[in-house]
């Protein structure tokens, strides 16, 4: 596992409740489907908000294949203003995102 970002400043308790999770949750898809060997994880925060980014060099999995286990952070995110996506390249890994708007980090 490689770290590439931190934030510096603490985060709000709800959005590293939520942050947390999704790594967590991310990572639960990668150990059980990816078959990776490097997993890329970069937390920034920005102008605009908080932006998480998870990326593999696995199979490739595809949005559809992580719904099911994805989609109560997903919901999490929404309610504060964010998103999460999924993006996979057979053969060439994933990478799964996930923004917080600027006016959810207080």
């Amino acid at each position: 596992m490689e770290i590439w970002a931190l934030p510096k400043q603490p985060l709000p308790a709800l959005i590293t409740e939520i942050v947390h999770g999704a790594i967590r949750d991310v990572l639960q898809e990668v150990e059980r489907q990816a078959q990776a060997h490097t997993v890329s994880v970069a937390l920034t925060v920005a102008p605009g908000g908080l932006r998480l980014t998870v990326s593999d060099d696995g199979l490739g999995t595809s949005a559809k294949a992580c719904e099911a286990d994805l989609r109560s952070r997903r919901v999490e995110l929404a309610g504060i203003g964010g998103d999460l996506t999924v993006n996979g390249v057979r053969g060439e890994g994933t990478t799964v995102s996930a923004t917080v708007p600027r006016r959810a980090l207080g």
